[in-house]
């Protein structure tokens, strides 16, 4: 990928291959920058730094949403996970896993417990089975992912896909994030009625928490537009006071009380400053307990539905984000790519075993690499802000959702560049690339936009006479995303 001319305070040189030895500005300074390659990378100590914490920022959220959707459910036996536990153990977990997959994987993409698959355990999983029986499954998932990882089977589907996708799961995720930013600050609503999304309320923006949004995006945009260093977290900062001022002044509450509300973080400043953690949640996972439960197909099918929805949506993420901080070869390869796949899928095991989901990379490290972020130094940097958020946990709801999401709205636009790989006028390529881009934000899942890529990729240029373009790894993963689609019916089969 050749480096992007407007998504970072200074131009990107253009990727060296992985083991090359020549540096960008010179010869590393110290053992942390030839460890991290920082200076190889074209980056600095400066903007690792404030790419960290720009990540952290924007994805802080996490440690108050999760225990939120975990904690907002009974499962089967009436039992419900204790919120405060769960937003200790998120912290905790997303932390190590971060600081980890900075050392082994040395890439700028930060790691946290994924809200689909948490959503999925809430609302599928514990219905039929007990919360440590679910967390058991999420194990048994990141077991597989793993294992995918250290034999090379992971690595090989990721080749075995074509340029053209790969730019287009890019280019999808951009517009996934730009669409999550634009729903969570209330830009963008559900209708009561007709089209199933609309403008702010009614075709109006009419609160001020969705105004601050607008305002944090036009300040960002033209920092960044003007290649001001720490644009992104300048911008988030300065918007995130105004926010602060507004609050006091209109006292507003939460969007579930009041539509005009703040939609989850209210910015006011803490009365406290330090919490202490509880990891009463750290090993409360039965691994087998699901299968007697329920049954063995049942079970599996539950973990079938985990494993592609963790194998394909950190796959897709990591290609985007790779990508987008000019680290992927031509071949959409990036640097450490197994470590990279073996660290995610031990995310995933951790997540299960503190009960707080399978742990993912993502996507939201686009702002820190927006930042100029492009070693795994900034990963180690979020990590920390995430131990350190276990104690600061009044500090991490001083940053509104509204203000985080138009950084991600920025770094959606930073990525829509990719779509100039995509030969549009390739008719067999395009559709499968535009299939894979509406997808990803339509149906607010990357697997699914990955999956109706595979799948239209090989039927489209199967029959018109391009067969030899499918690699069969693409017909076996193919196949697999057709089960995924209607495991639903099956799972109501197995069922009855």
């Amino acid at each position: 990928m050749t480096q992007h001319t407007d998504s970072t305070a200074t131009p990107i040189p253009d990727p060296l291959p992985t083991g090359a030895t020549t540096t960008v500005d010179g010869e590393p300074k110290n053992a942390i920058d030839r460890f991290f390659e920082i200076t190889r990378r074209g980056s600095t100590f400066g903007r690792e730094i404030r790419g960290g914490i720009v990540t952290f920022v924007t994805m802080a959220y996490i440690v108050i949403l999760n225990p939120l959707i975990l904690g907002g459910s009974e499962d089967v036996a009436g039992n419900a996970l204790d919120a405060a536990q769960v937003g200790a153990a998120t912290g905790l977990t997303a932390g190590l896993m971060t600081i980890l997959f900075g050392v082994f994987a040395r890439l700028p993409f930060a790691i946290a417990a994924g809200l689909g698959i948490n959503s999925f355990l809430a609302v599928s999983v514990v219905g039929q089975v007990t919360w440590p029986e679910a967390m058991g499954l999420v194990v048994i998932n990141g077991v597989i992912i793993v294992l995918l990882g250290a034999t090379g089977a992971r690595t090989a589907i990721f080749r075995a896909v074509p340029q053209a996708l790969k730019a287009a799961i890019t280019v999808g995720i951009g517009l996934f994030i730009a669409f999550i930013g634009f729903v969570d600050s209330g830009f963008v609503n559900r209708t009561p009625g007709g089209p199933p999304v609309q403008l702010g309320d009614a075709g109006s923006i009419t609160s001020v928490p969705t105004l601050i949004f607008l305002l944090g995006l036009v300040l960002i945009g033209i920092l960044v537009a003007r290649r001001v260093p720490g644009g992104i977290l300048i911008g988030i900062v300065v918007t995130t006071i105004v926010a602060i001022i507004a609050q006091a002044l209109l006292k507003l509450g939460p969007s579930f009380e009041d539509p005009n509300g703040w939609h989850m973080t209210i910015p006011e400043l803490p009365t406290a400053l330090f919490t202490v953690p509880d990891f009463g949640l750290v090993g409360q996972f039965d691994v087998f307990g699901a299968f007697g439960r329920i049954g063995a197909l049942s079970a599996t099918m539950l973990v079938f539905t985990l494993v592609f929805s963790n194998f394909f949506d950190a796959m897709g993420t990591m290609t985007g984000l790779a990508k987008n901080a000019g680290l992927a070869h031509k071949d959409g390869t990036f640097p450490r790519l197994r470590a990279a796949f073996i660290v995610e899928g031990a995310g995933a095991i951790a997540g299960g075993a503190t009960s707080t989901s399978s742990n993912t990379v993502y996507v939201d490290s686009a702002s820190g690499i927006g930042e100029g972020a492009r070693t795994g130094l900034a990963s180690v940097v979020v990590g920390l802000l995430f131990l350190l958020s276990m104690f600061l946990t009044p500090l991490t709801l001083v940053v509104p959702i509204e203000v985080g999401s138009a950084a991600l709205v920025v770094v959606g636009a930073m990525m829509m560049g990719q779509i100039r790989e995509i030969k549009f006028d390739k008719f067999a390529v395009a559709l499968p690339a535009f299939l894979t881009i509406v997808t990803m934000p339509l149906t607010y899942s990357i697997a699914n936009g990955i999956g109706v890529g595979f799948i239209s990729w090989a039927l489209v240029n199967a029959a018109s006479g391009r067969a030899r373009k499918v690699h069969w790894l693409m017909w076996v993963v193919a196949a697999g995303f057709a089960l995924y689609f209607v495991r639903g019916p099956i799972e109501s089969l197995i069922a009855g």
